[in-house]
């Protein structure tokens, strides 16, 4: 006599198994019980740590379905041991193993200058190349506003636009001023110039020298600093070579800079 299973069920009504994902650092989950979202920063035996967006972290315990990826139920493991991938980008965002850069969008990020251009890349390049911002430079302010109506931002395209020595009563701010835009945001930093927001001790200096009013900032900076004034491209590369994160810039452009990345990468835009 043949004999039949007991289980009635469906095949299509049965429970998938819950797939194992190693928790390698980065990896972004859910615990759905508190809903809290976070990449992971380590795991340890029975438990793992993710942070959240806003830098808090939680412990979880390693239990079976117990986070969701990408909506879906997985039981997370200890990853193998092997080379540590870097868990932060240079921005201090934590860093997504093997995601790919974004097509980019219609929106920009207009900066004064090459060097700015050249910072921006450096610290948040790969910030960048996730959401598809594309940094473009300028040549100075002075056209700004005839800039910004060629660019015709609007809902789809955000413009966004970083000044130097944007301060009360300057020319820059007066220029800043005139854009109205409801998609253009305008912000700046107070630096006379792109190299006073790398912070004097990632150069190895006491501080950036008092240029006096009238005289060219950077050959004025380069003749008090004893480097040689006919290259200030040449200090440039010294300068940006001290850069290796966030942590090397001053608190007034990195606020800045995010503010810009918010206001172009905002749903809809």
């Amino acid at each position: 006599m043949r004999q039949y299973s007991a289980d009635l069920t469906p095949p299509w009504k049965k429970p998938r198994p819950v797939p194992e994902v190693p928790a390698e650092p980065g990896l972004v989950v859910e615990e759905p019980g508190t809903g809290f979202c976070g990449a992971v920063i380590r795991c340890e035996a029975g438990t793992v740590t993710l942070e959240d967006r806003f830098g808090k972290h939680r412990v979880f315990p390693l239990e079976p379905g117990g986070f969701l990826l990408e909506g879906r139920p997985v039981t997370l493991v200890r990853a193998a041991a092997g080379p540590r991938r870097p868990s932060r980008t240079a921005s201090g965002s934590v860093a997504l193993p093997g995601a790919r850069a974004r097509v980019a969008r219609a929106g920009r990020i207009y900066v004064e200058g090459r060097h700015d251009a050249e910072l921006v890349e450096k610290v948040w390049g790969d910030d960048l190349r996730i959401e598809g911002v594309v940094v473009e430079y300028l040549e100075g302010v002075d056209d700004l506003p005839s800039v910004v109506e060629d660019f015709a931002p609007g809902p789809d395209a955000r413009l966004g636009v970083l000044v130097d020595h944007l301060v009360p009563g300057s020319k820059e701010w007066r220029i800043a001023e005139a854009v109205t835009s409801e998609h253009a945001l305008v912000v700046g930093h107070p630096f006379i110039d792109i190299w006073g927001a790398v912070k004097p001790s990632s150069v190895g200096i006491p501080g950036w020298p008092r240029v006096p009013r009238g005289q060219d900032w950077k050959t004025g900076v380069c003749r008090a600093l004893g480097w040689r004034v006919e290259h200030t491209g040449e200090a440039w590369q010294r300068i940006l070579g001290s850069v290796r994160s966030y942590k090397d810039l001053e608190p007034q452009l990195l606020g800045r800079v995010e503010e810009l990345i918010d206001f172009v990468t905002a749903p809809g835009a």
